[in-house]
């Protein structure tokens, strides 16, 4: 029996992303304008399969023949005749929907690898009975050979995403090792080099190790072309090792991207918007992170659009070493009334911002009010589909210049619907009040952790040139009494710097803002929650976070002592940090369910949330900051992974808990996005019903006009670095 934990059940849940609405009432320009910019996203939204695993492109290419041949329907009955029971076809489609939604075989969300819940033998018969393969026998056989062993494999570090021996990743050739993920991010520094597009590849000659540092960019040659002055390609000595930088990673995707981001400028409402797509356009054309930058810019300055977008090299979740990104591309219409709301949580900033725990110090010399808009998305391309955002991520950029904010409304209102039978480790008379506020307790959380706590705190720098941006003779460590002594120096980010914690502890700052600043109720009035109902929302709010923090468990690997999600890993440490807070503040305790199996039960008592909680949020919120602003790594370090310890001691065994969260945890929902299509002068959307079927379908008539060109590009780049692997 494979652990269920490894495929995706046949009930899980898939809803279809309703944008009809939004679609419907941009004019003509915008909807040509969201139709080429989601062109744009799409292709660029593959590259993911080859930053995923080596295995991704292949099963993506096989699916997309199969499919596009026969309809799920139609190959339902070759299913049966091959010896396929109704439930092992199911198990096939949503394998094949899982593939689509996650952009490859590992799991958006926790980054554990999944395979299809049918034997091998059952999905060989059936991959052979198909039209697609009877068509091109040779061709199909050599697809599947390429593939068939490896998605169905789970040897212990092809369970999960990892560098070296911890796992897979494709970010990295198959021998690098931390100390060369160490090695070259300190090369990037040196060179001024963003690690955000790249992939390293290190190889042997002569006994040494050499390293390839890959672009991304349509452009393949590496010397300097139209529209540079010098190429940052070339090979170079650092520290006794050659590395030599590169371009052309994903070019024939970036190439479709640059293609339809120039067609997207011919709609665009503004001169910002035009110039932003130029800058993007010249930064995938090149494998420009400086360009890219340069198009952030101009993205902040376009506020309050009708169409908002973003596209790039953007998450560094996926990469071990944390300082990779992932590609995403998202187009979304403005939700006006919602909008509203954040707008005014924006105008109150400057009177919440002094509220947190921090000394003034420690905050942005300015807050520069970003955009905060509340977004129903058309689009979203990459590995999986977050509630919010707050970006760039360029912390240059965010420092000193802004950033925008946004909630993705018609996520939110699909991903955290739940039914009351699914509800678990809450007592029963907590489920009722959690159904009715975990909506817009979410809503409260989200907007604050984007604005207040992405949006907050500031970074001490000194300069290339010997200039700081804080008094050093004067700034204090709050938590010493001692002047700071510790600071970001030249070209470091916080990326750089806390490498592979960055992203999660981040998130554990972010999440202890929205905790901390939703005790107040200016806030909850903000998003129409006053008396009664405004407790209520806090109350859901810090025990959602608890819970959370429990059925975080599941994305922890034992094997490797190792956390694969950040938003989660960040939560335990919450639930950890109000355990030890004591007082009775929050109980976690292990029952036997009314199925007679391990269970557990997470209690807060509400009484002591503005007393106990708040003060224990305090204090931790406050060591986190100083930490951050003081490039302080190893106690950062030392504070996060003390509380991101998973053991069998102490009060709680949560060795024991997480084998109860595994046995009783629920798949996450998968979305189903509608396409567009342009017919003479307008543009229609094509929607899909919310099923496997549905999503499958979403994704074989998405790349329809050039199929064949395509899945070629596809399977040649996967064969191109498949030595690398090994």
């Amino acid at each position: 029996m494979v652990d269920s934990q490894y495929y995706l059940p046949n009930d899980i849940g898939i809803s279809a992303l309703d944008c009809g609405e939004a679609f419907r009432l941009l004019s003509p320009q915008e909807k040509m304008y969201a139709h080429y910019l989601s062109r744009a996203a799409w292709y660029g939204g593959l590259a993911v399969l080859l930053q995923t695993s080596p295995e991704s492109a292949n099963i993506f290419v096989l699916l997309q023949k199969i499919f596009r041949k026969q309809t799920p329907a139609q190959l339902e009955q070759v299913a049966t005749a091959a010896g396929l029971s109704s439930e092992e076809y199911q198990a096939f489609l949503v394998y094949a929907a899982g593939l689509y939604a996650n952009m490859g075989n590992y799991k958006s969300f926790g980054d554990t690898k999944f395979i299809p819940n049918l034997p091998k033998d059952k999905l060989d018969s059936l991959v052979k009975a198909s039209q697609a393969f009877q068509d091109q026998p040779s061709e199909m056989k050599a697809l599947w050979d390429s593939c068939s062993c490896l998605l169905y494999s789970l040897e212990d570090r092809q369970k999960q995403l990892g560098l070296g021996d911890k796992g897979i990743t494709t970010y990295f050739s198959g021998n690098c090792c931390l100390e060369d993920a160490e090695l070259a991010q300190k090369f990037l520094d040196s060179k001024k080099l963003s690690a955000y597009n790249t992939r390293l590849f290190k190889r042997e000659n002569g006994g040494k190790a050499c390293y390839e540092v890959r672009l991304a960019s349509a452009v393949q040659k590496d010397c300097a072309v139209e529209g540079e002055c010098n190429s940052c390609c070339g090979s170079f000595n650092f520290e006794d090792t050659e590395f030599t930088v590169k371009r052309g990673d994903y070019a024939p995707l970036m190439e479709k991207v640059c293609y339809y981001l120039d067609k997207a400028q011919s709609y665009a409402a503004n001169e910002n918007q035009r110039k932003m797509l130029e800058e993007y356009s010249r930064s995938f054309t090149l494998g420009s992170i400086e360009a890219h930058k340069e198009g952030s810019r101009y993205w902040i300055k376009d506020k309050g659009p009708i169409v908002e977008s973003y596209i790039g090299f953007i998450e560094s979740y996926r990469d071990p070493f944390g300082s990779r990104g992932e590609f995403e591309g998202f187009v979304a219409v403005v939700n006006k009334a919602m909008s509203e709301r954040f707008a005014k949580l924006v105008s109150s900033a400057e009177v919440l911002l002094p509220e947190l725990p921090w000394p003034r110090d420690y905050e942005k010399d300015t807050f520069l009010k970003p955009d905060f808009t509340s977004l129903d998305v058309l689009t979203f391309a990459g590995s999986g589909i977050p509630a919010g955002i707050n970006i760039p991520n360029y912390d240059d950029i965010r420092q000193s210049e802004g950033f925008k904010n946004v909630s993705l409304g018609n996520v939110l209102a699909v991903a955290y619907a739940t039914q009351k039978e699914k509800l678990t480790f809450l007592e029963e008379e907590d489920k009722d009040l959690f159904i009715k506020w975990k909506g817009p307790s979410f809503e409260v959380q989200v907007g604050l952790h984007e604005l207040l706590g992405h949006g907050s705190g500031k970074l001490f720098v000194q300069d290339d040139k010997g200039k700081f941006n804080f008094d050093q003779t004067k700034v204090t460590n709050p938590e010493t009494g001692e002047l700071v002594s510790s600071w970001y120096r030249g070209s470091e980010t916080w990326d750089s710097k806390f490498s592979t914690i960055a992203s999660s502890y981040e998130e554990c700052r972010a999440e202890c803002v929205g905790l901390y600043l939703c005790l107040n109720n200016p806030v909850l009035s903000i998003f129409g929650h006053d008396g009664q109902d405004a407790e209520d929302v806090v109350y859901i709010n810090w025990l959602s976070m608890v819970r959370a923090g429990l059925l975080g468990l599941e994305f922890y690997t034992t094997e490797s002592k190792s956390w694969r999600q950040a938003h989660m890993q960040a939560r335990f440490v919450i639930l950890r940090v109000l355990l030890e807070a004591g007082e009775g503040l929050v109980g976690l305790e292990e029952v036997t369910g009314k199925d007679g199996k391990p269970d557990a039960r997470i209690t807060l008592d509400r009484s002591k949330i503005h007393t106990v909680g708040k003060h224990a949020i305090h204090r931790f919120l406050q060591k986190l900051q100083v930490f951050k602003s003081t490039a302080d790594v190893d106690g950062g370090r030392a504070m996060y992974n003390g509380y991101s310890a998973v053991g069998d001691g102490g009060a709680h065994n949560f060795l024991r808990l997480r084998e109860t969260v595994l046995l009783r945890k629920e798949a996450r929902k998968m979305f189903v996005q509608a396409n567009s299509r342009v017919n003479g002068d307008s543009v229609e959307l094509v929607e899909y019903e919310g099923s496997a079927a549905g999503l499958i379908r979403s994704f074989t008539e998405r790349f329809d006009e050039d199929a064949e060109k395509l899945e070629a590009d596809l399977v040649e780049m996967g064969k191109r670095d498949a030595p690398c692997w090994c």
